[in-house]
């Protein structure tokens, strides 16, 4: 592997992190007047309006699928996923939130080995240990627990479920159908709520959703090619620069301090995920990245 690819990789990598964490503060400053039902339901518009040039290009016949009941199981974890992440990101300081999206690592190694019996290692075993320890300390530093806490690590696992899902389907289907179905089903299912809870968004707010749908699919594109330039081992620990982008936004934005057992938290779970994602003994290299957003 040639320096110069692990380091546009990694460069892909921050970039893509950025974009997500920015998609994440737009998220919490429209959650302050829009219902978070419709929030998920515009992300998902815009994003099959990205989408479509992709898909006309390719032919309605790259759409054909042997595997629909593993698309519906991929869609349905996502977008509950993504109910929890943005409902978790409206109740939570932005940090916090953030912090508990990227627990998704820690559930992977598990689902994995429940549903397809993919090999753990001790030392997978102990950096998940590890992980939700810090987990505890983030969830629980004054001897309480929030209900939206709860629902990002939630969000954690189901996303964590989809990725594996992706990974079961991954030698059949193109990332093109994988993400086209997402999209679709995703539209679908958030377009259910809004029958309840629709709201049109006023003249300020729409700029704000259409850059929400720009800076997911851009996050999408930076870390697609930067796992194809270099091994997730390499370049995978580059996503906790999440962080490090939430706690400067939700400094700079919403005047958030981060206390000392959150920092302490949030060390715990990046260490467990770094150890992942070095895991030498995992045989197959997975095709999405581990820590790719819910979003």
């Amino acid at each position: 592997m040639r320096t110069n690819n692990i380091l546009l990789g990694s460069i892909c990598i921050l970039l893509g992190e950025l974009c997500f964490v920015s998609m994440g503060s737009l998220v919490k400053l429209l959650a302050e007047s829009m219902p978070s039902q419709n929030i998920v339901f515009f992300r998902n518009l815009f994003g099959l309006l990205a989408l479509a040039p992709i898909i006309i290009n390719l032919g309605t016949a790259s759409l054909k699928t042997k595997v629909l009941h593993l698309h519906l199981l991929r869609s349905l974890s996502g977008i509950a996923a993504m109910y929890c992440f943005f409902y978790a990101l409206a109740s939570l300081p932005f940090a916090d939130a953030m912090l508990l999206k990227i627990t998704v690592p820690l559930f992977i190694p598990v689902i994995a080995f429940l549903w397809i019996s993919e090999y753990i290692s001790t030392r997978t075993i102990l950096a998940v240990l590890i992980g939700f320890v810090g987990v505890i300390i983030i969830l629980k530093p004054t001897g309480t627990i929030q209900l939206a806490s709860l629902a990002g690590l939630l969000g954690g696992a189901l996303a964590a479920l989809a990725k594996v899902t992706i990974r079961r389907m991954s030698s059949t289907e193109p990332t093109s159908r994988i993400v086209f179905y997402f999209v679709v089903i995703s539209l679908c299912v958030s377009s259910i709520p809004l029958l309840s809870s629709w709201q049109n968004p006023s003249q300020q707010e729409w700029p704000y959703l259409v850059l929400l749908g720009v800076l997911g699919t851009s996050g999408q594109l930076f870390l697609t090619r930067a796992y194809s330039l270099a091994p997730a081992s390499r370049v995978g620990p580059f996503t906790y620069s999440s962080i490090v982008y939430a706690s400067l936004i939700g400094w700079f934005f919403w005047d958030e301090e981060i206390a000392l057992l959150t920092i302490s938290g949030a060390m715990l779970i990046i260490f467990a995920g770094i150890l992942i994602f070095r895991e030498k003994q995992i045989k197959d290299t997975p095709k999405f990245p581990l820590s790719e957003t819910i979003t």
